[in-house]
């Protein structure tokens, strides 16, 4: 089966794709599935692109540097600035026979592309167009998290023009008094923690700041423009196409109605309106500038991430959940960007409360209309206190934030989650494409079709599964780069599929350890000994039971 791997995109979490793109390509099965890379430029074009593409660090870096800056395509004049040939979605059927998405954030997983493959009779991986509606906005999230559940979360929206318009000071003060301290501000439509800063003092001009950012939107003063050499103009100028913080390109001059399509073109303008009157503020703002805003309450509680998977009769079964902790906030640059965050599986607390958890993430994916799979987010609260000899109020659970392509790094959570079940990444990601053509056939478009290529894909499974392969031994030693080493060794050959690997631990000259699975995903030597020397977790058997109907198929 050819499957046309879509990485990029025009949203603002472009290079976290770009990463998922070559997750994807690295550990597809051989033996079942023929990778052909689509790359989905910020224009919205699809480009047929080598393996070579890739191999650079990021989207901006594969595409040529024009007049000193480094910028997405959207801000390049030529049209053959991406290596590849472009096709027209009614040519896709000529190339692959079903899409693998890997991209995120509007656009790309809230319904878009997914109707235009529908449209083109073009199966595809992931939740459909009604969950992936759903997954990108965040005030219905909250408003629907509630009819399923009942749970109580403060929250309170505005619109930019209620907002340019209103006292900003009352309406902050107004804003403290209903949702307390800290406040946590988030562009509604955006991923990857994009779009979200949380204000944690009574300032009015932290907030605003907090606010312009998540509209992506940003004010200059021109007299400061002026006082900058041109290093300074550069840098902010560069500065600017950062989407993951910044407003980015193209954008619009809101003073004077003129789009700046390239950091050159925006500072040329800026010195043309300095020149010309100095004592002005302008406010620039991305052509993709939010709308409206939504103010949570800060919650405080032990967060964690649930992935939740489903089976042949569509029935939710949800993974594991994973805390994260040691970080103030999750958010793109502790998600992406450094290692401060801890993660465990399960959540530190209970069984009880684990159990708890996947008990309402199973819930709100089957009542919210998501299928084959999606992560959601949330927050155990503590218990509140006790007096006397009165016990305290239970913990609560609070959910948010259904997210309907979950990240595709290597480390990405939804893949330590289904390791836990016995699954490696090759295997989960054969999961993905498998129970996504059994979701498209319910939709009731090209039942017929798409019937004969889950037949054709069952067979092979079955076939293989029959398939005495060799096994082929990879041992690793006491160091963390042996580990690094092992893991990616044991990887590629999972997804060669012509033996079936086996990591082995050779802690010592007299011992020596077979290494599950489950723990693949150990982040350090450390924590692998440690794994291996303590019972596994009661809910991590309990889930992997649970899902073994699943697995069985694919391990």
């Amino acid at each position: 089966m050819r499957i046309g791997i879509f990485f990029g995109g025009p949203s603002r979490e472009r290079d976290v794709s770009f990463a998922g793109g070559r997750t994807a390509l690295a550990n597809l099965n051989k033996a079942l599935f023929d990778p052909v890379l689509v790359f989905v430029s910020g224009w919205g074009r699809f480009y047929i692109v080598e393996p070579e593409f890739l191999e650079n660090t990021s989207i901006r870096a594969a595409l040529p540097e024009q007049d000193g800056f480094s910028v997405y395509d959207e801000s390049l004049e030529e049209e053959d600035v991406i290596p590849g040939e472009q096709v027209e979605p009614e040519w896709f059927e000529d190339y692959f026979d079903m899409a693998f998405l890997a991209m995120h954030g509007p656009d790309c997983e809230d319904g878009a592309i997914q109707g235009l493959l529908e449209w083109h009779k073009m199966p595809y991986t992931g939740p459909g167009i009604l969950g992936s509606g759903l997954g990108i906005n965040k005030i219905l999230q909250n408003n629907l998290i509630a009819l399923v559940n009942g749970q109580q979360k403060k929250t309170a929206t505005i619109t930019r023009d209620v907002w340019n318009q209103a006292d900003q000071g009352a309406f902050f003060t107004s804003l403290v008094s209903h949702l307390g301290l800290p406040v946590v501000v988030k562009a509604p439509h955006q991923g990857s923690s994009i779009g979200v800063a949380i204000v944690r003092e009574n300032d009015l001009g932290t907030f605003q700041k907090a606010v312009g950012q998540c509209f992506f939107t940003t004010t200059l003063s021109l007299s400061d423009w002026a006082a900058m050499d041109e290093q300074a103009k550069h840098e902010y100028a560069q500065r600017t196409a950062t989407l993951s913080s910044a407003i980015g390109y193209p954008l619009i001059i809101e003073n004077t109605g003129e789009y700046a399509m390239h950091p050159a073109d925006l500072i040329e303008k800026l010195d043309d309106e300095a020149d010309e009157d100095a004592d002005r503020i302008f406010t620039l703002a991305s052509v993709n500038a939010e709308d409206e805003l939504l103010f949570e309450e800060f919650i405080s509680g032990q967060e964690f991430s649930c992935g939740v998977i489903q089976d042949d009769d569509g029935l939710a079964v949800a993974l594991p959940p994973t805390e994260i902790y040691n970080a103030e906030a999750f958010d793109y640059e502790t998600k992406y960007l450094n290692s401060v965050a801890k993660k465990r599986i399960p959540v530190g607390t209970s069984l009880e409360n684990n159990r708890a958890i996947q008990v309402g993430i199973e819930q709100l994916f089957t009542k919210l209309g998501i299928n084959v799979y999606s992560r959601i987010d949330g927050f155990l609260t503590p218990e509140g206190p006790a007096r006397g000899d009165e016990p305290g109020e239970p913990q609560r659970i609070l959910f948010h934030d259904p997210n309907t392509i979950p990240g595709m790094s290597p480390t990405s959570l939804i893949f330590k989650q289904m390791a836990e079940i016995g699954m490696n990444l090759s295997d989960s990601l054969t999961y993905l494409i498998r129970q996504s053509l059994r979701e498209r056939i319910r939709t009731g478009k090209d039942t017929h079709r798409l019937k004969q290529m889950l037949t054709e894909l069952d067979a092979k499974l079955a076939t293989r599964k029959a398939t005495m392969l060799p096994e082929q031994v990879i041992h690793f030693g006491p160091t963390d780069d042996d580990w690094n080493r092992a893991r990616a060794e044991y990887n590629a050959a999972a997804a060669l599929a012509e033996t079936r690997p086996q990591l082995v631990y050779l802690k010592s000259k007299v011992e020596n350890h077979e290494v599950p699975v489950y723990f693949l995903f150990k982040d350090t030597i450390a924590d692998l000994e440690e794994a291996l020397a303590s019972p596994r977790h009661p809910l991590l058997i309990e889930t992997q039971e649970r899902a073994r109907h699943i697995t069985e198929r694919y391990v």
